[in-house]
């Protein structure tokens, strides 16, 4: 069984930053794409970025310019460096990472991410 556990979260002003960290239970070459995803109370979940095996990467329109998404394939993890928050930015954030070959999707447990003065 995958396991994805995220840190990192927590409370910030505005305008400050956070990483948030995703590692992964095996090699995260073994997934055709990580990413992260958001859930504000009373809202859907929604994309805020992806990582492909190759590296590409994709961003939300609402994060782009202040939110970066890498991976460190030596540890086996993502990492989500959020820059310039907004209090709209506030979610609990959720690792995910698809698996074409166990045709599976994996998800983390979730870290809160507040901002707030």
């Amino acid at each position: 069984q995958v396991q994805l556990v995220e840190s990192g979260g927590g409370l910030v002003q505005p305008g400050g930053s956070l990483r948030l960290s995703c590692a992964a239970s095996r090699s995260i070459f073994s997934f055709n794409f990580m990413g992260w995803y958001r859930q504000a109370p009373g809202k859907e979940r929604e994309l805020v970025a992806t990582i492909t095996y190759g590296g590409i990467t994709n961003y939300a329109d609402s994060v782009k310019g202040r939110f970066t998404i890498s991976r460190d394939n030596a540890k086996n993890t993502v990492h989500l460096q959020t820059n310039t928050l907004r209090p709209e930015d506030t979610a609990v954030y959720y690792c995910y990472a698809r698996s074409d070959y166990d045709r599976l999707n994996y998800w983390g447990q979730g870290t809160q991410v507040t901002v707030s003065s």
